[in-house]
C-alpha cells in the first residue's frame, strides 16, 4: 500500500469508530449535525478523490485530527467540553475556550490543504506568493463559516446558541477569525518542509 493509502486507511480507522461514539447520546442532536457536518462530506469526498487525486499522508493525518476536534465539541457542545472545562479551571479563565482550539485548527488544518492544492494544481511555487494566498483562502473559510453561524443563528433562533458558542463574548466572530489566521501561519512555519519532502515523493511515486 502507498504511503497515501496507509494514510487513507488510518484516517478512516480513526474518524469511522470516533464519529459513531461521538453521535452516541449527544448534549443536543442538532447540534451534533451542526458540528460533524464537515466530517460528513470531508470524508466521502476524500474517498472518492482517491485514485485521481491523493493526498499526502501529513494532510490525511491532519484532516483526522481535525475531524476529532469537531466530533468531540459536537458530542458536549463546544461550551461544555470537559477538556475546556478543565482548562478554563486550571488557569483560571473565563470561559471554556475549547472553540478557541477548533478555530485554531481551522486555519491550521486548511492550510496545508490550500498550499497542497494550490502547489499541485497551479504555477505557483513553496514561496512567492504561496504563503500570503494561503493564508487569504484560510482566513475565507473562516469568514464563511462565520457566515453559516450567522445564518443558522437567524433560521434556528435560540435553538442554534450551542451551535454559535458565543457564550456571551461580542468578539467571538473576531476572535474565531484571528485565531484562524493565527493557525494558518503557524502551520506554513512548522510544516511547510515536511509537507515539501512528502508532495515530492507524491510526485515521483
Amino acid at each position: 500500500m502507498t504511503p497515501s493509502g496507509q494514510g487513507l486507511l488510518g484516517l478512516l480507522v480513526v474518524v469511522a469508530p470516533a464519529l459513531v461514539l461521538s453521535g452516541i447520546g449527544p448534549y443536543d442532536r442538532l447540534t451534533w449535525w451542526l458540528e460533524v457536518a464537515p466530517v460528513l462530506i470531508a470524508v466521502p469526498v476524500l474517498l472518492a478523490t482517491f485514485r485521481r487525486f491523493p493526498l499526502t499522508p501529513l494532510l490525511y493525518g491532519l484532516i483526522a485530527v481535525h475531524a476529532l476536534i469537531l466530533m468531540y465539541g459536537g458530542h458536549y457542545t463546544y461550551a461544555r467540553t470537559p477538556l475546556g472545562l478543565w482548562m478554563q479551571d486550571l488557569f483560571d479563565l473565563s470561559r471554556n475556550h475549547y472553540d478557541r482550539l477548533g478555530h485554531l485548527a481551522q486555519g491550521f488544518v486548511p492550510a496545508i490543504a490550500a498550499r497542497e492544492i494550490l502547489l499541485r494544481r497551479s504555477p505557483l511555487g513553496p514561496r512567492g506568493w504561496l504563503p500570503f494566498l494561503v493564508v487569504c483562502v484560510c482566513l475565507a473559510i473562516s469568514a464563511t463559516y462565520e457566515f453559516v453561524e450567522w445564518w443558522t443563528a437567524l433560521l434556528g433562533g435560540g435553538a442554534a446558541q450551542d451551535f454559535l458558542g458565543t457564550q456571551g463574548d461580542v468578539w467571538d466572530t473576531q476572535w474565531d477569525m484571528f485565531l484562524a489566521t493565527c493557525g494558518a501561519i503557524a502551520a506554513l512555519v512548522s510544516l511547510s518542509s515536511a509537507h515539501d519532502r512528502q508532495l515530492a515523493r507524491l510526485r515521483n511515486r
